[in-house]
Formats: structure tokens, sequence, C-alpha cells
């Protein structure tokens, strides 16, 4: 019993001297956060000092790989959020009560520390816990967050770390206000009226021109009912051949389409509608008679013959149907 109390008072000196280190560590460390503004730069010897036990503080560290020549996009899109949330925390936090380092350890000044993580991505979140004190963990086994998710926001590392450390205090994470982006949205908006309200006498009879709106959709009508998507779902050819040596326009079968063919297609039922119309609505209005027998021979001409030429290509998609019209 003798020997173990003696041998405790041995060890006595080494322990309180092990956590007055740890403690100078913290301060020196916690007093740089508050300095940067944000997360501690570390190298591959800061880092093994940072988190060598005995340890009475957390630290939580980002291992990445910020320069272009890695070609990591995740950790430069997540880096500014780890520098915000490290700066709110330390400002909620200046005190130290909760006693976590926040710190960045990126692959060109810690290689040495990545190869002994045996880490082959980036970036990797790793937090350590007290080794002493009431919220100790002895072991020194980090926990580590993955990033498999695509995680580039600080609300969730937050979260992440209120989890892991449940007995610290947890200083509020508030993104701040982004002023440029409402000024942005307010010019945009403000400039968008200002031209809206100037342009409207001069687009308002456009918009409300009923011809204009009626040419539009009968382009939109053709165009579809001509297979126009058909092309851009299939990725069809633009033309074929026939097997002889000679190009072919049209495809045979009703599951087949060149590019050329939906515009011909298009182009007939263009000079169909255009001749329709005009047989309609403007032979009607010539005054002199013998120029509106005339339209009306011409008109009817002009349907007769795209009709049969409309009827002949059906012909060739559909080798058994039996009807034609003259010429073609």
């Amino acid at each position: 019993m003798k020997l173990l109390q003696l041998v405790t008072a041995a060890l006595l000196p080494f322990t309180t001297l092990a956590a007055k280190k740890s403690g100078d560590r913290f301060q020196t460390n916690h007093a740089k956060q508050i300095s940067n503004g944000g997360p501690v730069k570390l190298d591959d010897k800061a880092y093994n000092d940072l988190t060598k036990t005995p340890r009475d503080y957390s630290v939580a560290v980002l291992l990445t790989a910020l320069e272009a020549r890695f070609g990591c996009k995740l950790c430069n899109e997540f880096q500014p959020e780890w520098e915000l949330l490290g700066k709110q925390w330390t400002k909620g936090d200046k005190k130290g009560e909760g006693r976590l380092i926040f710190a960045t350890l990126d692959f060109t000044d810690g290689k040495s520390t990545f190869q002994s993580l045996m880490l082959q991505t980036a970036p990797v979140l790793l937090l350590f816990p007290p080794t002493t004190g009431p919220n100790a963990k002895p072991d020194n086994i980090p926990h580590r967050f993955e990033f498999a998710s695509g995680t580039n926001t600080a609300e969730p590392i937050h979260a992440w770390i209120t989890r892991q450390l449940p007995s610290i205090p947890h200083p509020a994470f508030v993104r701040p206000i982004n002023y440029v982006k409402i000024a942005v949205i307010s010019t945009a908006v403000v400039g968008l009226i200002t031209l809206v309200t100037v342009a409207a006498p001069y687009i308002l009879p456009v918009i409300q021109n009923r011809n204009l709106w009626a040419a539009i959709s009968l382009i939109a009508v053709l165009l579809f009912t001509s297979g126009h998507m058909f092309n851009h779902i299939r990725g069809v050819p633009y033309v074929g051949g026939d097997g002889k040596g000679h190009v072919s326009y049209f495809a045979g079968g009703f599951q087949n389409q060149f590019g050329m063919e939906t515009q011909i297609v298009a182009a007939m039922y263009g000079i169909l509608s255009f001749a329709t119309i005009s047989l309609a609505l403007k032979v009607p209005r010539m005054t002199d008679p013998r120029n509106q027998q005339i339209a009306v021979f011409v008109w009817c001409g002009v349907i007769l013959g795209m009709y049969s030429f409309l009827l002949s290509v059906f012909r060739i998609k559909n080798g058994g149907y039996p009807f034609w019209l003259p010429p073609f």
C-alpha cells in the first residue's frame, strides 16, 4: 500500500504538468481563433501538437485540398462555409467555455498527416473529443463526418458537431444577410418594372395582335404535326440512301423518318393551309370578277397538286395504300 502511494505521489507532478500543458495549448489556439476570426491554419507539426494526448479540449479539423491542381470542387465550395461556421462559433464562445478548437489542414501543408491517416479523398472532417475531463473519451478515436452526400453548407456540420458534443455550449449558427444579393435582385426588379412601363405602349399592340398569335399557332401546329419532336427524341438522320447510290428523302414505314422528310411535310401542310385560308378569306373580298375567278382556279390547283403530292408521300410510308390523285 505504501508503495502504491509513493508511485501515485511521484506521478502526480507529471500529470499536473501534462494537464497544464494541455490547457496552455487550448488557450494559445483559442487566442489564434479569436485573432484570425475563424479556424486555425495548421501544418503537420501543429496538427500533431494540437491533437496529441492528454487533451482537455475538443478539436474539429477539416483536412482539405484547395489548390486548383487537385481539382477538388467540393473542397473549394465548402471552405467559405467552414470558415463562416468557425467564425460564428468562436464569436459566440469567446470565453472558450465549450473548449472547442476549429482548425484547417490543407494537403499542401500536411502531406505527412494525410499519408499517416491513409486519406485518398478530400475534404475530411475529424472531430477529436477530449481525453481528460468530465466529457473525456480516453480512446482518442476521432469522429468522422462523411461528405458522401455532397454537403457543402455549414448547417449540417453545425448540427453534427452539436450531436457529437452534447455537453458543451452550442452557439447558434445564423447565416449573415447577403446584402449584395438583395441589392442585385432589387435593382433587377426595379429595372424590369421600368422597362415594362416604358415599353408597354409599344409591346401591347404586338402582344394583342390576333394575326401574330394565329401565325405562331399555325407554325407550332405545322412543326409538331410534321414530326419535329419525333426527330429530337429519336435523333434521326437528315437524309438516307435508297441502296442504289441515290439520296432518299422519305423513310418507309410509320416508325421511321428523316429530318428532310419532316421539313418537306411541314412545307406541304403550310402551302395547303395558306391556300385554304386565301381561298376562304382573300378571294371573296376581291372586287374584280375575272381576277376572282382566276384566283379560285389557281388556289384550287395548288390544293389539288399539294394534296396529290401528299398522297404520293403517304404511299411511300404505307406501300399498301390504294388511293392516289393526279398528277403524282
